[in-house]
């Protein structure tokens, strides 16, 4: 029994060496540091994204200049996720580097090398073009700080190991599109807009039992992580409204049945009547051209 028992300690070492190892973080890219952002061009990336809609305190009003102290609460099936300051102060992120927002924008890493929580929706931003975080962090350094300090996430073990998240991102997390041959330059810019910082599928797409999106199911209406209502299917086999109806919502709120935009989708109504006539057209070409689910 003795060898028996050296070998299993033997290969539990091993396995979990190699655990160890490929649940890390990565560097950022060298190329970052070289970007100079562009604060004007990053507004318009900040209201794609969606930043305000999570990190501006649940009772402060939105406005031009929003002061990101977080303290937003987003429950879920793994635990409740509170939404830190992100504000330009030394209780947000005032003291990080540009390389260090944008790796952490990009590929969910904070600037001591651990694992940011998937409720950050780095899965879908990590498909954002380099100059576009570099635009973003340019307009982030011109808001107001806050010194709120971040409350910590309500999470129970084993998720609260973050080297976990790294197993995650193993299995989950890909930078390759969902649509993968858009027939027109405006779907490829609406594929870009949607899967990336505009992180649509993070709510419109239905998640497994570890929280990976069903890619299979893209954009075909999700459970509400807070547990009122449900998502809807934004596919072409229940949205059943026209490109511009599309682009008159995005922009209004209105829908086509007089209707407007409520809870969670009023913020996002806030966020994309910002960008231009062109992108929200764009928006509405890819979500007609994404398969039909019924």
């Amino acid at each position: 029994m003795r060898p028996l028992l050296r070998w299993t300690v033997a290969l539990v070492l091993v396995i979990g060496a190699a655990g160890w190892a490929v649940t890390g973080t990565s560097a950022p890219p060298d190329d970052y540091a070289a970007l100079t952002g562009d604060a004007e061009a990053g507004r318009v990336t900040f209201a794609l994204a969606g930043c305000a809609s999570c990190h501006v305190d649940p009772e402060a009003d939105h406005s031009d200049r929003p002061v990101l102290s977080g303290g937003r609460r987003f429950a879920s099936d793994f635990g409740v996720f509170v939404a830190p300051n992100i504000s330009p102060s030394p209780q947000g992120i005032g003291d990080w580097t540009d390389t260090e927002i944008m790796h952490a924008i990009h590929d969910g890493v904070s600037p001591t090398g651990a694992h940011y929580y998937p409720a950050f929706p780095y899965g879908s931003y990590n498909r954002a073009e380099p100059q576009d975080l570099a635009d973003l962090v340019a307009f982030l350094r011109t808001l107001p700080p806050s010194d709120a300090a971040s409350a910590p996430h309500e999470v129970s073990f084993p998720f609260s190991i973050r080297r976990a998240v790294g197993a995650w991102k193993l299995l989950f997390l890909s930078d390759e599109p969902i649509l993968t041959d858009p027939a027109t330059d405006q779907i490829a810019r609406g594929r870009y807009l949607v899967e990336g910082l505009g992180h649509c599928g993070e709510c419109h797409t239905p998640r497994n039992a570890l929280g990976g999106l069903d890619h299979d199911n893209w954009l075909a209406g999700a459970e509400n992580p807070g547990g009122e209502g449900r998502i809807p299917n934004i596919t072409p086999g229940a949205l059943n409204w026209s490109e511009a109806d599309i682009v008159a919502y995005l922009d209004s709120g209105f829908t086509p049945e007089f209707d407007v935009a409520g809870g969670e989708m009023a913020d996002v109504v806030l966020n994309t009547a910002q960008l231009s006539d062109e992108d929200r057209a764009a928006i509405a070409a890819y979500l007609k051209a994404v398969p039909a689910i019924d």
